[in-house]
């Protein structure tokens, strides 16, 4: 109990700041960074303004070194509201009892990654001349070394990187809850569709999944593994936007899919497969570059292509995505976007990486 007359006592902002995947490093033609997101939620009654995001580290002697800063139209952007409309200018305002998310995506230097990352919001509280900026430091969160090393998924080329790891992409903002825990299964996801001469994905008809150029490939198990999951028998969609074959539900988004455990709490997922084309069932032990289905256009599918991503856990959006660094493919364009602004270029080795989004590339044969 307060006495009368007694000094007030100025608290720290009623936040809690969480990180619920902490990130491994991953490794792009762009360079290395982290992609993890971080939970502000406002325990107190008055509405907290996000005004910036610092990310540090502490080096050997102890002192802080940052790393990252967001503030204004940067951190407005890489701010989500889940389960609300607010609009776009006031994300940053967080009510009590709210809850909101921000998307980083750190540039580091991967010869000296750091083991540990401390997130720190700076906010303000209040109106007029009652404004009072204030600051938190969230717990220290542990950096992981690097993804799993594997190999290619598909072959040959070429192939667009679409709604592949970017800041902003669509896989890298689904934020998903399935039992009881919000998770981003596809953090790291990439749509697989192939171009050809012209950078279209199709020849012919455009309402027949034959004339798509990825229709009917091989899709490959990208490492020696255990088959952990798969789905078969729903039919393919017809090509277009709005085109779907079933109601899509938890059990029908990834169509005919398959999961392979590569250990380590690795899982490799493979989605939108023709049915009836599964190689494997529960149970195998498959090999890397072994065929395990064709690529199809089944489940929250627009058009024949291949969805993959690597995550934590035996669940196709039940997990967290996790990076991984393919051991060989080539580089030979971008696109601005999806099927436009593309440019090819002359072809570049990458190694260990994660191709980003829009990108072209080429598989080995």
């Amino acid at each position: 109990m307060e006495r009368a007359g007694a000094q007030t006592i100025a608290f720290p902002p009623f936040l809690e700041l969480r990180v619920p995947k902490p990130p491994t490093v991953a490794a792009s033609e762009s360079g290395s960074f982290l992609a993890y997101e971080l939970h502000v939620t406002n325990f107190a009654a008055q509405t907290v303004t996000l005004k910036q995001v610092e990310v540090a580290t502490t080096g050997a002697d102890g002192a802080r070194r940052l790393l990252f800063t967001l503030g204004d139209s940067a951190l407005t952007r890489s701010i989500s509201r889940p389960g609300t409309t607010i609009p776009a200018g006031e994300r940053t305002k967080v009510a009590g009892g709210a809850r909101a998310v921000v998307f980083l995506w750190v540039p580091i230097e991967r010869s000296a990654a750091p083991a540990a990352l401390v997130d720190r919001v700076i906010v303000e509280q209040g109106s007029g001349d009652s404004i009072r900026t204030q600051e938190l430091d969230g717990p220290a969160v542990p950096v992981l070394p690097e993804g799993a090393a594997i190999g290619p998924p598909l072959r040959g080329g070429d192939w667009l990187t679409g709604n592949g790891p970017a800041a902003e992409s669509g896989h890298r903002r689904a934020l998903v809850t399935t039992g009881g825990t919000p998770t981003i299964a596809q953090r790291f996801a990439i749509d697989y569709v192939k171009v050809g001469d012209d950078f279209t994905t199709y020849s012919g008809d455009q309402l027949k999944n034959e004339s798509y150029h990825a229709y009917g490939t091989d899709a490959l198990a990208v490492g020696d593994g255990i088959v952990v999951a798969v789905k078969d028998g729903i039919p393919q969609n017809v090509p277009g936007d709005t085109s779907r074959a079933v109601p899509i539900t938890l059990e029908t988004v990834g169509g005919n899919h398959v999961i392979i455990d590569l250990g380590r709490g690795r899982h490799a997922f493979y989605a939108h497969l023709q049915p009836g084309s599964l190689k494997v069932k529960v149970g195998d032990h498959v090999k890397r570059g072994q065929v395990i289905g064709l690529v199809g256009n089944s489940g929250n599918s627009t058009e024949p292509h291949l969805h993959f991503h690597i995550s934590d856990g035996n669940s196709p959006l039940g997990s967290e995505g996790v990076p991984y660094g393919l051991d060989g493919f080539e580089i030979v364009g971008h696109c601005k976007s999806l099927g436009s602004g593309c440019e090819r270029t002359a072809a570049v080795q990458r190694r260990g990486e994660v191709p980003l989004g829009n990108a072209l590339i080429r598989f080995p044969e």
